[in-house]
């Protein structure tokens, strides 16, 4: 018998469906992973399989028994951490351990939970409050007090989205051996597909309308081990199937671009006669940085962040900047940016020394930080003002539109900022950008917050946009396959403190560049394992000389 069946379910709010006619079986022991899109009813589906919501129609059995409320038998972890703030990691997991089973002495209900707090690796952290933890120790929390409790099948609510490419991996192998030793029936809700194909038996896709569109067995040997699994053709196979109909599944027709570029000349342009004349000698040394540092003041004396960076950027290049966190990528980037202060060393830009934050330098950060009062519209319109002096009231808005169009929001331009999702803000916050003709596009790690699927479509239209433009950019980022995508070149990052560059990639693949086509490129792969073995290198802080 499944442990758990769900029949026909449905859920609607008011008049908007979300859930549509949902049949889904899971076996005791299983691992089953539940891929979709933001907004396709992820997480409304665990929430009925918890119990915490009820189905509009259908029927959700727990061992054949309908499901009327949550219960001690499903143990459910969510993206956030819901721990007790004023509680050590020890309280919160006795204090689930005390509701979930009474019958257990104090003696018995004390060892269960040291247990648990050893299984997530946390014995050290024991004492600690949840304030004085980090995102992954506050998940293992999590984690620990679910299996305390003795759940006979675990609810994992998208539990490693907030935490970076590292520290996910890291839990998620953490997750599969606590599957392998306690046998749990598992249902993951995740938007990674490599973490789903790491973990799963099963792997579900929930289409848009709500309804799984498709199902994919993982017959892999397990354990699974990611370096191994690069070199796998059924892992490459797999990765791609999935990513393919997951593609298929989100892509939206986009509207036909309406308007073409005013020929406006922006601030710090400099004179065309000049730019000709400048261009043989400074295009290919268009962004340097020289012997750049970074030293900041502590009570224990002065501490070398960021240490002897030297890079040279050819004009239109993309590079992306990639390594553990605390690393110093950000860092690098905020100097970049003239907002904060170099210490060492020199950023020159198309000649002149970078001082201060400037327009000519455009920042795209992970909180785009628009004014929720204003329209998207009006929120591009800001910079495009300042940079345009020159030009006509009706060229700069068709500036604004334009690139607001660019980013798919050309439906969207007169919405609030409050009332767009993460990822609408982020296209914004893109669009914003590229209207200032930025001579530099610095982006700080921009679709950290989003899931990885809204991430792929914002990644498509920053291409698309950049493609256009061929503007000067860098973008800092934790994932991988994201560096592939965008980089002419990856720059990788040695630990901090004393970061410094370890490796430089140079990625030699097509563009125009699409997700899909780049799974199926012979070289794809021999990067994207070079980045992750130099990552696994750095992993535990080892430093070695630069390549």
């Amino acid at each position: 018998m499944a442990i758990l069946d769900l029949k026909g379910v449905t859920k609607t709010y008011g008049s908007q469906p979300v859930l549509g006619g949902i049949d889904l079986k899971v076996e005791p022991g299983e691992f089953v992973a539940i891929l979709g899109f933001s907004g396709t009813g992820k997480s409304t589906l665990i929430s009925l399989m918890a119990g915490l919501q009820l189905p509009s129609t259908g029927t959700v059995q727990f061992r054949g028994k309908p499901v009327t409320g949550p219960g001690p038998e499903r143990g459910v972890v969510f993206q956030s951490y819901s721990l007790m703030p004023w509680l050590t990691v020890t309280g919160n997991i006795a204090l689930a351990v005390q509701a979930a089973l009474p019958r257990l002495t104090a003696a018995e209900q004390a060892a269960r939970v040291a247990k648990y707090i050893a299984m997530v690796g946390l014995s050290h952290a024991a004492s600690r409050r949840p304030a004085e933890l980090s995102g992954g120790m506050r998940q293992r929390v999590g984690i620990a007090r679910a299996l305390a409790m003795d759940p006979e099948i675990l609810l994992l609510d998208e539990p490693l989205s907030a935490l970076d490419a590292l520290t996910r991996a890291n839990l998620a192998d953490e997750i599969e051996a606590i599957w392998q030793a306690d046998r749990k029936t598992v249902v993951l809700i995740t938007n990674d597909v490599d973490e789903a194909i790491v973990l799963a038996d099963r792997i579900l896709c929930l289409d848009p309308d709500g309804t799984i569109g498709a199902e994919f067995r993982v017959t892999l040997p397990r354990p699974r081990d990611r370096a191994a699994m690069n070199h796998d053709p059924a892992f490459k196979s797999l990765r791609a199937e999935v990513t393919g109909h997951l593609i298929a599944a989100g892509a939206q027709a986009t509207a036909e671009q309406r308007r073409s570029l005013p020929n406006v000349t922006p601030l710090h342009a400099m004179p065309r006669a000049y730019a000709r004349a400048a261009a043989a000698r400074s295009d290919a040394r268009y962004l340097q940085f020289s012997k750049l540092h970074k030293i900041y003041p502590t009570p224990k004396g002065p501490l070398t962040v960021v240490e002897d960076v030297n890079l040279t950027l050819k004009k239109g290049e993309f590079v992306s900047l990639i390594g553990h966190s605390g690393c110093g990528k950000s860092t690098v980037l905020t100097m970049a940016a003239g907002l904060n202060p170099i210490s060492k060393g020199a950023i020159i830009l198309d000649g002149a020394h970078v001082e201060g934050a400037d327009p000519e330098r455009a920042v795209v950060f992970q909180s785009p930080s628009l004014f929720p009062w204003l329209t998207a519209r009006e929120n591009v319109a800001i910079g495009v003002d300042r940079v345009y002096p020159t030009a006509s009231r009706a060229e700069r808005q068709e500036v604004v539109e334009y690139y607001l169009e660019r980013v798919g929001l050309g439906d969207a331009m007169h919405r609030l900022a409050s009332e767009l999702s993460n990822g609408m803000r982020q296209r914004v916050g893109i669009a914003r950008a590229f209207a200032l003709s930025p001579k530099l596009l610095l982006l700080d790690k921009p679709f950290g917050m989003l899931d990885s699927l809204t991430r792929w479509q914002l990644q498509e239209v920053l291409m698309e946009v950049w493609d256009r433009t061929k503007v000067t950019a860098v973008c800092v980022t934790h994932d991988v396959d994201e560096a592939i995508l965008l980089a002419d070149r990856v720059v990788m990052m040695t630990n901090g403190p004393q970061a410094t560059i370890g490796k430089i990639t140079h990625v030699d693949l097509p563009r125009p560049r699409s997700r899909k086509a780049l799974l199926s490129h012979p070289d794809y792969y021999a990067y994207r394992e070079e980045i992750i073995g130099f990552l696994e290198d750095y992993e535990h802080g080892q430093k070695k000389e630069a390549a």
